[in-house]
């Protein structure tokens, strides 16, 4: 079969770099796009071969639009497009200030538009975005605002944009990791890390590799678009 080629965003480290990694073993070739590329950490990570690593901002539509010109001079087209790239910026609102809820909503919100609408002109029947959202986005966390707004919206765009791309056979769907110990969440302390803990019926934190296993699955899911994934070890079914 052909290899696809895939387009991870924020693909330089956490889910992103993992999904970049899953989609490689499978003999794909993935352009990552990152704000700030570490060529040589990068390269040690992914390899030489099949790899296009694209410094640009998905705030941006102008870094957008070039970043789908390399990619479009390099291969022609995009197959799988993984909206990954992601800020988090949180206080409670009496001390929120407008700057960070301006970041995050571009970067988490219109950063996923700006992609999947300039990725279309290089995409054909049976191509599939997968947006990665989080659990905030469906629960509330106090001082989360700009993020769980972030990601609720993302939920509404990727449902729309299942139902608006169907018909160029455009599959659209939307993966929601649970806690996954990464360069974000790092920066919880223990007894914020304990309390989440308590929520999860597994009682374990996700491993990035396994989000990017369901990731990749999504992708190729053909009869699937619509959706909404959690994987999260069950923290979205408790009440």
């Amino acid at each position: 079969m052909t290899a696809k080629t895939w387009v991870v965003t924020g693909g330089s480290r956490g889910v992103g770099l993992a999904t970049a990694r899953k989609a490689l073993a499978q003999g794909d070739r993935v352009a990552v796009i990152a704000r700030t590329i570490d060529e040589t950490s990068l390269r040690a990570a992914l390899g030489d071969e099949r790899v296009l690593l694209i410094s640009a901002d998905v705030a941006d539509p102008v870094s957008v639009r070039s970043a789908f010109d390399q990619i479009g001079d390099a291969w022609g087209r995009v197959d799988v497009l993984i909206n990954n790239a992601g800020l988090h910026r949180g206080r409670k609102l009496a001390r929120l200030e407008e700057k960070d809820w301006n970041a995050v909503i571009a970067t988490n919100l219109s950063g996923p538009m700006h992609c999947i609408q300039t990725a279309l002109r290089l995409m054909q029947d049976g191509a599939s975005v997968v947006n990665v959202g989080a659990v905030v986005g469906f629960r509330g966390f106090p001082g989360d605002s700009p993020y769980g707004a972030s990601k609720a919206g993302l939920a509404g765009l990727t449902r729309v944009l299942a139902v608006e791309l169907a018909p160029k056979k455009i599959r659209v769907n939307l993966v929601i990791p649970g806690l996954i110990i990464t360069e974000m969440t790092s920066q919880l302390d223990e007894k914020a890390m304990n309390k989440l803990l308590e929520r999860i019926p597994l009682g374990r934190v996700g491993r990035e590799e396994e989000i990017a296993d369901v990731i990749w699955w999504v992708a190729g899911s053909t009869y699937m678009t619509g959706a909404v994934i959690p994987t999260d070890g069950g923290m979205m079914a408790q009440l």
